[in-house]
């Protein structure tokens, strides 16, 4: 017998460690070739980790709860030899920054000698700054339990990737400061990095009485942060049209049974709006941005995000890749596999990453219209509310008429940093006019 390390998988090219949610094997279980020993969690996503080998989890080298960094063993598993010798390590797949990553870059760091001690405690769950500068779960923990404030925080000099504060970094520190000695901070350019912004506490909250406590759970957090961030860093503004989409149900409602017969799959309005999206898209596509600094950052791929409500009440963000090279047949298949795995959450890293535009379909529980929050780093997120008939007045020839049409409205929150009202507006009157004309003739 042979004893090979399992180890903890990197996860994305930001991703520097990860946090263990539970094992699901215990030492002494048999494991097999691709088996899932234990799940673990990043500021991305979940994921599960399945052994690259078959044989016995002889040791488990960290418990859950803790943080692992990337490419370190976390457990040890008795393989035979020959096969131990022949087996390629697993790796998991390549995840870029995007949902829950903001780390900002320096183009130049150097060294000062002292920093002020402010007062403020570090919040106990918010990975992110006001500066946008990202801080693991361990760091947080270690600054909260030596009263290390949040100014501190983003003048302490980092080693890790991109800058980043290390538990290295942060002890170091603690050291310094304790003994008194010279304390590294960050200046950019040769000038110091100026003190954030004052950071208001939220108030405090009576918990007597007849009332219920529920600790948020880990996916809730990374929602929450996630959309204060985007709040902070985005100038939000939010247009709405109405559009007439009778053609559109006309249309659904002749081909959805032959479409489940022949193509396996039943055809909701999704990827009809997801459809619509793409082309207003090539029409302008400046909303299909992302901003970096003062650098406006046009995407040739076009990557459409499609909010999903979880069973237990989150959210989650699945991507159509190069939705603009897909035929409708293909977008179908590809929204409703994404939204059935998600469900169950069976969705891959690479899935929920790499995204250049979001909608959120609010119709879906009986919302006329909605104001969603941008998805970071994009610049736009389109709401699509409930189809409703009404009585709406039509220009013909003869004269007006008063006829029950199928009317819904879009609303687009977008960054008014690079999408000012004209681009807004004039997109989304875009989508309206193609989800309108919809051809009532037209073959899937």
């Amino acid at each position: 017998m042979a004893e090979v390390e399992l180890i903890m998988p990197k996860m994305g090219e930001s991703i520097t460690e990860a946090t263990i949610l539970k094992w699901l094997k215990n030492e002494g279980d048999k494991v097999e070739l691709d088996e899932a020993v234990l799940e673990i969690a990043t500021d991305k996503v979940d994921s599960e980790v399945p052994s690259p080998f078959a044989g016995t989890l002889s040791k488990i080298l960290y418990k859950v709860g803790d943080v692992i960094a990337v490419n370190k063993p976390i457990a040890i598993i008795s393989t035979d030899a020959a096969a131990a010798k022949s087996a390629a390590p697993v790796s998991a797949p390549t995840v870029t920054p995007q949902i829950f990553s903001a780390s900002t870059k320096t183009d130049a760091v150097s060294k000062t000698a002292s920093v002020s001690v402010a007062t403020a405690n570090v919040p106990a769950t918010n990975g992110h700054s006001d500066g946008a500068r990202f801080y693991s779960p361990l760091v947080l923990n270690i600054a909260r339990s030596e009263g290390i404030s949040m100014s501190e925080l983003e003048a302490m000099a980092g080693t890790g990737l991109e800058n980043r504060v290390t538990k290295k970094d942060i002890l170091n520190y603690v050291t310094a400061r304790k003994s008194g000695g010279a304390i590294q901070t960050v200046t950019v350019q040769s000038t110091t990095i100026p003190a954030p912004e004052p950071t208001y506490q939220q108030p405090q909250v009576s918990t007597s009485g007849n009332v219920e406590i529920i600790e948020m759970d880990r996916m809730r957090k990374l929602i929450a942060d996630h959309m204060v961030m985007s709040k902070r860093v985005s100038a939000h503004v939010t247009s709405f049209v109405e559009a007439d989409v009778t053609n559109l149900v006309l249309w659904r409602e002749r081909v959805k049974k032959d479409f489940e017969k022949r193509e396996g799959e039943k055809i909701t309005f999704t990827p009809l709006f997801i459809e619509a999206i793409v082309k207003a898209i090539k029409d302008f596509p400046l909303v299909n941005s992302s901003l970096n600094g003062t650098q406006i950052i046009r995407k040739k791929d076009i990557n459409i995000g499609m909010a999903a409500a979880l069973p237990s009440g989150n959210l989650i963000v699945p991507v159509i890749k190069n939705a603009d090279t897909k035929n409708l047949i293909g977008i179908t298949k590809e929204v409703n596999d994404l939204a059935n795995r998600a469900r169950k959450g069976q969705l891959k890293p690479n899935e929920i990453e790499g995204g250049t535009f979001t909608v959120t379909n609010v119709g879906t529980f009986g919302n006329l219209m909605g104001t969603p929050i941008i998805n970071q780093p994009q610049v736009a997120i389109m709401a699509t509310g409930a189809i409703k008939k009404k009585p709406v007045v039509l220009e013909t020839p003869q004269g007006d008429v008063i006829a029950i049409r199928h009317m819904m409205f879009l609303s687009l929150s977008y960054d008014h940093r690079i999408v000012d009202g004209a681009l807004g507006g004039s997109f989304l009157r875009k989508v309206a006019d193609y989800l309108e004309q919809y051809d009532l003739n037209r073959a899937y």
